[in-house]
Parts: C-alpha cells; structure tokens; sequence
C-alpha cells in the first residue's frame, strides 16, 4: 500500500526537521508531504533540506494561513493524484508519536475505510493532561457521537488514516470546517457514505517545542457546526419518519 503522511506546518522550525526524520525511520516506503502555510521562521525551507537527505518527501508551499482542513484537503487531493493509496493526518511537533504510524495504517489493510488513533479506547492515554482539559475534550466528543449518531469515542483526534477509495466517494471542495469540526466532519462524511471507522489506541502527549495553534475560537466553530449538524440530521429523521406513516 503507497502511504502518504501528510503534515500541515505553520512555524514548526523547531520541530520539523526531527520528526520528517522519525517518520521516515517508521515508515520507510512512506511519502511525505509538509503543507505550510507560509511559515515566517522558515519551516518550509528546513522540511525542503531535510527531505533532499531522507527521500520521498514533498513540501507543498501556500501564501499563508488558510486552515487545517484547507492544509488537508490539499494535501489529499495532491496524494490522490499521485495515485496514494492511503492518507495519513498528523501533527508536526511530536504530540502524534511517528513511531505508531504502522499499527495507525493497518486497519486499511483490513477493509477499514478510516482508522483514527484514540485517546480513549482502551491502551489509549492523555498523560500530564489538567483533569478539566481531559472533561472538556470526553465531553465534546461525547457531543458529537450523541448528536450525530458516530459511535465513536475520538472523532477530535487529529492522528488518523483514509483510505484513498473513500476520500475519492467524499465531495472534499464541500467540507469547509478547521480544526475540530474538520476531523468531526470527516468521520461524519466518511459514515455517511458507508464506511468503516476503526479505533485505535495512541498516546497523546502535548508539544514539547513550539507554540500551540489551539484557539477558542476553533472549540466554539466546533461546537456551533456539531450542533448545526446535528439538528439538520434530527430534521431529516423527522421527515423520513412522517413520509413512512403517510
């Protein structure tokens, strides 16, 4: 299976050489490709002379900052038509631990259509994590699951993998949510189309080097659109459900 790992940078000068380099120890045949949003400190640059040295690895420049799930759905499109079998999301300053790249893709070879890494499946783990922290992240993606039906635990999570089939059956142009409610979005689209969504355990960790790009404003985008989605699908239900007793 022709893997890429796709990595949305935006000033991760001091994380992005070492982690190019762990991934590509876990994932040697892998492909890599850095999306950077016009990175000031000169992340693009540093990913483009690490990659020279380690292979396999791309650097998609844009003008500037334009969301996560714009740097995805890029990075997508560019692995599908390079004919990419397999897309894998993660973080650039080590909260997602590269070396957990093999057991993350293999479900893909088990006919899942999409395996996410899990802070809360059992083996699953958030250490060093404020307990309010931990309430409000079980909390919102309890949220989630509750309103639009995911049965899933971890639908924030940003460690993940797509099978190329179904992000070819996914209209991606149509999915406008950062953050949050890009990754709730997408579990949400990808069940909606009849796929398999398979859990697995991670260990998250905070960034050790570099500044978080987690706002307030990225919490609150998600709960609006979950909410949002969520009372569209009670309408639909609704609806099919008068249609059937007339």
């Amino acid at each position: 299976m022709r893997v890429l790992v796709v990595l949305p940078t935006y000033n991760e000068a001091e994380n992005i050489g070492r982690v190019l380099e762990h991934i590509r120890r876990a994932m040697p045949e892998a492909g890599i490709l850095v999306v950077d949003d016009g990175s000031p400190d000169g992340t693009a640059d540093i990913a483009e002379r690490a990659g020279k040295e380690l292979g396999a690895t791309d650097v998609l420049r844009r003008p500037g900052k334009a969301g996560l799930g714009s740097a995805y759905r890029a990075g997508f499109a560019w692995g599908l038509e390079r004919g990419f079998e397999a897309m894998v999301e993660m973080d650039a300053d080590f909260s997602h631990d590269p070396d957990a790249l093999p057991a993350l893709v293999e479900p893909l070879d088990d006919d899942a259509d999409l395996s996410i890494g899990s802070r809360y499946v059992p083996g699953g783990s958030i250490p060093n994590w404020a307990w309010h922290r931990r309430l409000l992240s079980e909390g919102g993606n309890r949220y989630a699951s509750a309103l639009l039906g995911l049965h899933v635990t971890d639908s924030t999570s940003g460690f993940r993998a797509y099978g190329a089939d179904i992000l070819r059956r996914l209209d991606l142009d149509r999915i406008r949510a950062d953050g949050y409610g890009f990754q709730i979005e997408m579990v949400y689209e990808v069940l909606s189309h009849g796929g398999r969504v398979v859990e697995v355990p991670i260990r998250f960790v905070d960034r050790v080097a570099g500044k978080s790009k987690m706002s307030a404003h990225i919490v609150v985008e998600a709960l609006i659109l979950v909410t949002w989605w969520g009372l569209k699908r009670l309408v639909r239900s609704a609806a099919r459900l008068g249609a059937g007793r007339r």
